[in-house]
């Protein structure tokens, strides 16, 4: 038999740095489990061994502890975020049928090297897996070594025997890696050796003498230096203690024999729910875990009979105040409803399938995906609830808010497959037994999850934003998408063309200065024309050569080549992007139907994408020419509404800084009063340059720069600019203490809320990483002012597009962009709709500073922004 003996400690420790921060929806961090499951699957695939064990150390001290109290004691303690994941590894091990083994008052290490005995007297080959090169004595003991290192980032893994070992020890045997440990001393476990030898020196005496005793038995020879000698015999009784903390004990009091470590029977349907909980999805294809139907009966949901009904008068009959789900296929080609205790499935086969649909999507009703169902039927209202949108609330930063996921996640169920689309389905009522069977028990997990997100959302205070502003949002989001945006597709290629001729002349420019003819994006080529053949210092290097990305060429300017390069790139970027990828997106009736997601920024921010509508240029001199070509209708204008400095008014709100709110209420520019406090000047002295300065700060402030990127935004030293900043918030201390308080309240709660009591999680706060850590300060910082500042916008959406029907106006919003509103009207309705567009904007949060918006209009996008 092969058992695989495995240092579990130095595993998860391992994969706990060398795996990206990964949390579950609950915030629970899951990287050193990931990584260390990645692991152990290779491993089984590479050695397939019929016995494995995994063996960990426990809190309490050993007996290496009682011999030496300086044992371990310079070892930091183990991160919170990792200690958090130790008892999920042994819970996985358990449900994978994987041995696994600690023991009271002895370390990993012996009961692997116990095993490794045990495995040699019985007749049964053992393989160690362990980053820890203490390990290596056991070869003696009969085990092969599969020692994990790790080189250029990635693990390499070498297999230790006797042979190996003394190819990379000068000839010494396995067991003396104990008497190395013993003379060089090992600092990871603060074993002190014989101070003042190091590796080599240790390395050696003991070829030359052959053990610890070899060396003092010898320490009047004349190799042996007058220094080293008087080392050795001050650290005699240091090297001899050593000597014993480094011994592996091999003979522990194991609770099993090697023959009893067999791989176990797998718990499938406990695997399914481990890995769901923790949102572990890819792990169920990895350990070919059978995505079943089946459902714990605790789990307080099962699939249930439905019907296949032929004709919809049992589902018209519904009221619209029942309480009911419907799930939609993809296509739009059948449904699944589910109400009080029925499920039923039908199809666009049977000859009322509109109607009875158009009946089932008004009222009491939650609907999955409900902006995607909403699409096709102008008109409809916001339904009663969405698992998709109250998965998001609930668990912002997550990645996956769909039934599948929610059903996995609170419910400890694994649904099949996703796709119900008709095109692979026949017969009968146009979806196959195992699609609709699918459709139906979807419906029946959505409508199962209803009352449980909903309870959740109460619970964290989340129930007015859901119903009061997400949900509401969701039909002015499809009649955005319908109207889309018209465009001269005409007047777009002829600037594509005016780009061509632009690029054209870059290139020979950059050809010109670099001598040659090459692939201007190709990073390698021109990584070695810049910093080989031009001389430049490279500022970093990649695996694959120079890194020539935006940051690092702009620290090279103002190089002429560089200069050319940059231009280059900015050309072939506006064509590619928004003019090639613009005209790709003209519809059929010559508008831009854009999506736009209210599920993908933890912030709550739209997103906007096939095109991103948001990213258009607008300050680049060519870039103004792409929103030129954005027009309204015939006869129709173009308003344009952006709220001022929304950001900085919701911090001075929040911050409640007397001194901020002033200056907002007193009406003048923000920047120059800050300019003014911060410079300690007149308002009317400052200049254009201390007023950029305080902009930097205002805005920087919101994002929790830091003062070296200050310093980098304004053109000064980081001193200097960490200065600037103590002077802005000695003058704003309402700011300061803000800032302080929400990163404390942050690390108390775990999370931060906005003012309409959207949470964020913030696990990252919780990292013994610096940099992880830091990065959770900011977002505490600026997440409560981002997420207010875009709840207000997409109130003043939902404002503004109700006003709109509700005056029998014509004109429609068709596009947000950040904190701007845009509306194409009929000219004779132009003024009416700007006047409706600020009432409604500055109206749509009571701030104790006025929120302020201007109204602009033009005959094409660029023209309504100035």
């Amino acid at each position: 038999m092969k058992l695989l003996a495995i240092d579990g400690n130095s595993l998860v420790n391992r994969a706990y740095y060398g795996v990206r921060g990964l949390t579950a929806a609950d915030g629970t961090p899951t990287n050193a489990l990931v990584g260390f499951l990645n692991m152990l699957h290779k491993l089984l695939e590479q050695y397939e061994p019929q016995g494995v064990c995994v063996c960990f150390d426990m809190r309490a001290k050993t007996f290496r502890h009682l011999q030496y109290d300086g044992y371990k004691a310079t070892r930091k303690g183990m991160p919170e975020e990792l200690a958090v994941q130790m008892p999920l590894v042994k819970e996985v091990l358990d449900l994978l049928g994987i041995p696994r083994m600690e023991q009271e008052g002895y370390e990993a290490d012996d009961l692997l090297g116990t095993l490794a005995r045990l495995s040699h007297e019985q007749g049964h080959d053992c393989v160690i897996v362990t980053g820890d090169r203490d390990s290596l004595q056991y070869i003696a003991q009969g085990a092969t070594v599969s020692l994990i290192t790790t080189k250029m980032g990635q693990n390499i893994t070498e297999d230790y025997d006797t042979a190996l070992f003394a190819e990379k020890y000068q000839g010494l045997t396995p067991d003396k890696i104990v008497d190395l440990k013993a003379i060089m001393g090992d600092t990871s476990d603060n074993i002190p050796g014989v101070p003042g030898i190091g590796e080599k020196g240790a390395m050696a005496l003991l070829t030359k003498f052959g053990t610890l005793d070899g060396v003092y038995e010898n320490i009047d020879d004349g190799s042996i230096t007058a220094a080293t000698r008087k080392k050795l015999e001050a650290g005699k009784d240091s090297a001899y203690l050593s000597y014993k903390l480094a011994l592996g004990e091999i003979h522990a009091p194991v609770d099993r024999m090697p023959g009893d470590l067999l791989l176990g029977k797998r718990d499938g349907e406990g695997l399914s729910r481990f890995f769901l909980r923790l949102d572990l999805q890819s792990q169920l294809k990895r350990w070919s875990v059978e995505p079943t139907e089946a459902v714990p009966a605790d789990a307080g949901w099962q699939p249930g009979p439905f019907d296949r009904l032929e004709n919809g008068k049992a589902l018209r009959a519904i009221a619209p105040e029942t309480r009911a789900t419907v799930m939609l296929t993809r296509d739009n080609s059948a449904f699944a409803v589910c109400w009080e205790d029925r499920c039923a499935l039908f199809t666009e086969e049977a000859p009322d399938y509109t109607e009875t649909l158009e009946h089932l999507l008004t009222g009491v009703r939650n609907i999955p995906d409900c902006k995607r169902a909403l699409l096709t039927r102008p008109g409809l209202g916001a339904p009663a609830f969405d698992i998709e949108l109250a998965a998001y609330l609930l668990q912002s930063t997550g990645r996956d808010f769909s039934v599948k996921a929610c059903a996995g996640r609170y419910l400890g169920a694994l649904l099949g497959d996703p796709d119900f689309d008709a095109e692979d389905a026949h017969t009968l009522f146009g979806l196959t037994e195992e699609a609709g069977e699918r459709l139906a028990h979807w419906a029946e997990a959505a409508h199962a999850l209803w009352p449980v997100l909903e309870a959740k959302l109460k619970e964290e205070n989340m129930d007015a934003l859901m119903t009061g502003l997400e949900l509401p949002l969701v039909p002015v989001l499809c009649d955005m998408e319908r109207d889309g945006f018209a465009i001269d597709g005409q007047r777009l290629t002829a600037f594509g063309r005016e780009l061509s001729e632009q690029i054209a002349a870059a290139e020979t420019a950059v050809y010109d200065l670099a001598g040659h003819t090459f692939t201007i994006g190709s990073p390698k080529q021109l990584g070695v024309v810049l910093f080989e053949e031009q001389g430049l210092k490279a500022a970093k290097k990649t695996k694959t050569g120079y890194s020539t990305d935006a940051e690092s060429l702009e620290k090279l300017r103002p190089h002429p080549l560089v200069e050319a390069v940059l231009e280059w790139r900015k050309l072939t970027k506006l064509r590619s992007t928004y003019v090639d990828g613009l005209l790709q997106c003209i519809g059929p009736d010559g508008r831009i139907h854009s999506k736009f997601n209210q599920m993908v920024t933890a912030t709550g921010r739209l997103s906007s994408t096939e095109p991103n509508l948001q990213n258009i240029p607008v300050r680049r001199e060519q870039g103004t020419e792409v929103r030129r070509c954005f027009l309204p209708r015939p006869g129709w204008v173009l308003l344009d509404a952006d709220y001022s400095q929304i950001e900085l008014r919701v911090l001075a709100h929040i911050a409640g800084d007397a001194a901020m709110q002033a200056a907002f209420t007193s009406g003048e520019d923000i920047h120059t009063v800050t300019a003014a406090q911060v410079f300690g000047v007149p308002v009317e002295e400052v200049t254009s340059a201390e007023r950029s300065k305080a902009k930097a700060v205002n805005f920087g402030i919101v994002y929790g720069i830091s003062a070296f990127s200050l310093g980098q935004d304004i053109g000064t030293t980081t001193r200097e600019a960490q200065a600037f900043i103590d002077r802005y918030l000695g003058r704003y201390p309402g700011v300061a203490a803000y800032m302080e308080n929400i990163k404390q309240q942050a690390k108390e709660d775990g999370y931060v809320t906005t003012l309409l009591h959207r949470r964020r999680e913030i696990p990252e706060l919780k990292s013994s990483n610096f940099v992880t850590r830091s990065f959770g300060e900011r977002v505490a910082m600026n997440t409560p002012i981002q997420g207010t500042a875009a709840a207000i916008i997409q109130l003043a959406k939902l404002r503004v597009s109700e006003a709109l029907k509700r005056e029998g106006l014509r004109a429609r919003l068709i596009l947000q962009v950040h904190d701007e509103l845009i509306v194409e009207a009929p000219m004779e309705e132009k003024e009416r709709a700007a006047a409706l567009m600020k009432r409604e904007m500055e109206g749509a949060m009571a701030l104790s500073v006025p929120l302020e918006t201007e109204v602009n209009w033009g005959e094409n996008w660029y023209d309504a922004k100035k």
